[in-house]
């Protein structure tokens, strides 16, 4: 079992806030994926039902935003959910509007959500990071998180980005592939879904080393192999030690000739 938690403020008021974009995509999962009726348990609001082939706990915590690890841990402890089975969905000030990353374990960069349910329940959990932009100015942070979303923003890049993350969850939730591995197929989904470019794999390849082999033919080719492989053969210990012999034997001829 997955418990989903999604991160905001209780009360009406916050409702379409910025910070409050983990409880609308919290909403969302539960409209598109058919959960039960909401009820109030674990200081959260919550809702049981399946995201494709796995059962699912989704919890809006109301012990308002900084303290969220209470209600995350009180659901945890009663359905004995390891944490590695915790995916939390909050707001993201250091990443352009619309823009989703994940994250798996490590600190909570300034997060007090994140510190909270680190606090009670470690770091080995999965964050989904839904970028909402910054201000510019530190000092302006908390009014802006504060605020609603502007009718245009909704209409740009809230609803579909809530929406292409709400049908590719099924994806993340497949336990059986690595976690790298399912990350880069989840991002992948979700930006086919709105149209963009596919993001790069979570990890950064090496970049590789200019080719400087001359172009041979498939003939050519097939013989510079072969002749590669013989030649790393040979230059096996043993290989090395005979060739030795061989060279001193045929010295020993040469002086007697």
């Amino acid at each position: 079992m997955y418990l989903i938690v999604g991160l905001g403020n209780p009360e009406r008021k916050y409702a379409t806030n910025r910070h409050n974009i983990g409880f609308q995509l919290a909403d969302r999962l539960m409209a598109a994926h058919g959960f039960s009726a909401p009820r109030s348990k674990f200081h959260a609001i919550l809702s049981e039902g399946r995201i494709g082939d796995h059962k699912a706990l989704i919890i809006k915590p109301q012990t308002f935003y900084n303290e969220s690890g209470r209600a995350v841990s009180a659901a945890a402890k009663f359905y004995k959910i390891p944490v590695e089975n915790i995916i939390v969905l909050h707001d993201e000030l250091d990443l352009a509007p619309g823009k989703v990353k994940l994250k798996f374990g490590g600190g909570a960069a300034g997060n007090n959500g994140l510190k909270s349910i680190t606090a009670h329940m470690g770091d080995g959990f999965l964050r989904i990071r839904i970028g909402i932009g910054h201000p510019g100015d530190k000092n302006k942070v908390t009014q802006y998180v504060l605020s609603d979303f502007s009718k245009a923003e909704r209409a740009e890049w809230v609803d579909e980005t809530l929406d292409a993350l709400a049908a590719a969850m099924p994806i993340l939730l497949e336990s059986n592939r690595p976690q790298d591995e399912i990350g880069s197929r989840f991002l992948s989904d979700i930006a086919m879904r709105l149209g963009k470019a596919v993001p790069q794999k979570t990890k950064a390849r090496k970049e590789a080393k200019p080719d400087t082999t001359p172009d041979l033919s498939a003939d050519q080719k097939q013989v510079s192999q072969k002749t590669e492989k013989t030649e790393k053969k040979e230059e096996g210990p043993l290989a090395h030690l005979l060739r030795g012999l061989f060279k001193a034997d045929d010295n020993n001829k040469k002086k007697e000739d």
